[in-house]
């Protein structure tokens, strides 16, 4: 089944920020739109904002003033449900609640047609829930758009369980053909990507929760070390504390509330303090007027050390060899069956982040893992109240000769980049593995949805196949609770690896 025909009409109902966004991506695209609302006036409104953009449009040059007419002329307002009855396909965007979704789509079905494709925005229900109501269910699926939607390129297109495989391959092929990167998605809690994303910004807490690192310098490194756009708490900050809680909140309870999905306690504070955000203008940061954005903690000067002794091959991190050799610091390599680190003048060991904990060995300092060392600008630290300094001195003075700002954190297990992307990989494995999506939408969304400078799957295969099993197994046994346990797709990804490079299991 092809995408709609241009010339058939598409409705949008409900014209808050959403609706009003995906109105404007099907004018845009060529189609008849009615717009409609409960609220009397709201379609009018909403059809004059929609114009106002479109202006917007025309005077940055993105569209010709002609089609904007176009356009115009073809957006109408609707007074009531019945002015839908010819429409192809029409989009709900009305308030997050199944009862209020289930009624809206009852009285929808006794008006259009029965080939009209009905699809809902929903970001946290359930698309099978919602077409349960319906007398035609297969003809119901999810088209979960981002915000902002004329801007954001992709579109979770969502089939609940009793969705027909045409009308999916339809509304896959009409948001493609709206100029959108469509992926396919089964009906699972949070879709691809408020499903995987959890981990960005539960991992950031829980490091501050056991008062690792303070917001300001957990943002820092996952910016500047992990390659995310934004950190988590400032990124919260912006989507809105309750809005990010709220879809944590109900991903955790529609999984029965498992431990991997387990909302923060902080956060929970912030939204009952009433501190949301930039919306409040509080949040994790202050951002009302005149109001001073804390610095990250960064290391003061330190000597680099006169020489390091690499054994093994550091992977992940073996660019860092060249980096240092470059920086003027004698490397000498030595081959090693029983790990991979860098011994420093003081005897002390720097050992790239693997879910154990500084205090557990004698002078070791632990470092955080960077998307890309070259690129990196900070790198984080840990060490124990057993490290010595001169150790933690030499491994601080070690990262700066390489033209990187420091950040020493508690001695917390897998640090800050390295369990949160080791996580995020665990979920991707896993939900691939239940037929969610395919690792390449996966990876898709990942990368549009909420910028990712990579796809979970072309991270686990940078990193090497057993690196994220390896990880979580290590902060598993130190934190038996469960939200660490690797998954059951993760080990099998991990050891059959093994099995094709001929090594034990």
């Amino acid at each position: 089944m092809t995408a709609l025909d241009l010339s058939s009409p598409v409705a949008v109902v409900g014209t808050g920020t959403m609706g009003q966004g995906i109105a404007q991506v099907a004018l845009v695209a060529g189609h008849p739109v009615r717009l409609y609302d409960t609220a009397p006036g709201r379609a009018r409104e909403a059809a004059d904002a929609i114009g106002g953009r479109l202006d917007r449009l025309v005077e940055k040059e993105r569209l010709t003033a002609a089609d904007r007419d176009a356009a115009r002329a073809r957006l109408l307002p609707a007074g009531n449900l019945s002015e839908l009855a010819d429409c192809a396909l029409v989009v709900e965007a009305v308030l997050e609640r199944l009862d209020v979704k289930q009624e809206l789509f009852r009285e929808l079905e006794d008006i259009v047609t029965d080939d009209c494709l009905l699809a809902t925005n929903t970001s946290s229900l359930s698309v099978t829930a919602i077409g349960g109501a319906l007398r035609v269910p297969g003809r119901f699926v999810g088209l979960h758009f981002f915000n902002p939607a004329p801007l954001l390129p992709l579109v979770e297109v969502v089939s609940g369980f009793a969705t027909d495989v045409t009308y999916a391959t339809r509304a896959y092929e009409t948001a493609r053909a709206w100029g959108k990167a469509p992926v396919a998605c089964a009906d699972t809690p949070g879709f691809i990507v408020n499903r995987i994303a959890r981990p960005f910004y539960a991992e950031a807490f829980a490091v501050y929760e056991a008062q690792g690192a303070d917001p300001a310098t957990i943002d820092a490194v996952l910016r500047e070390s992990g390659g995310f756009r934004m950190g988590a708490f400032e990124l919260t900050d912006l989507i809105g504390q309750d809005v990010n809680e709220s879809v944590t909140r109900s991903v955790w309870q529609s999984f029965f509330q498992d431990v991997r999905f387990t909302p923060s306690l902080a956060q929970r504070r912030l939204v009952e303090s009433g501190r949301l955000g930039r919306k409040t203008g509080q949040g994790w940061y202050d951002h009302r007027d005149g109001a001073e954005r804390p610095e990250p903690d960064t290391a003061e000067r330190q000597q680099p050390p006169a020489y390091v002794v690499a054994e093994g091959d550091l992977a992940p991190a073996g660019d860092l060899l060249a980096l240092i050799r470059e920086a003027g610091i004698p490397v000498r390599e030595e081959d090693e069956d029983n790990g991979t680190r860098l011994v420093l003048p003081s005897g002390g060991q720097l050992v790239l982040a693997d879910g154990q904990t500084s205090v557990e060995f004698r002078d070791v300092v632990y470092f955080d893992l960077a998307l890309d060392y070259r690129k990196a600008t900070r790198i984080a630290l840990s060490a124990s109240q057993d490290t010595a300094p001169q150790t933690l001195a030499e491994a601080t003075g070690l990262f700066q000769a390489l033209g990187k700002k420091v950040s020493v954190i508690g001695d917390v297990p897998g640090m800050i980049v390295a369990r949160t992307v080791a996580r995020i990989i665990d979920l991707a494995h896993d939900a691939v593995a239940k037929g969610v999506a395919t690792e390449e939408d996966v990876d898709t969304a990942m990368r549009l949805g909420v910028n990712y400078p990579l796809g979970p799957f072309e991270w686990s295969r940078r990193l090497g196949r057993s690196w994220a099993y390896a990880l979580l197994d290590d902060l598993h046994l130190r934190d038996p609770s469960g939200r660490y346990a690797p998954s059951l797709a993760l080990y099998r990804h991990a050891h059959a690896s093994d099995k094709r490079e001929g090594t034990a299991s």
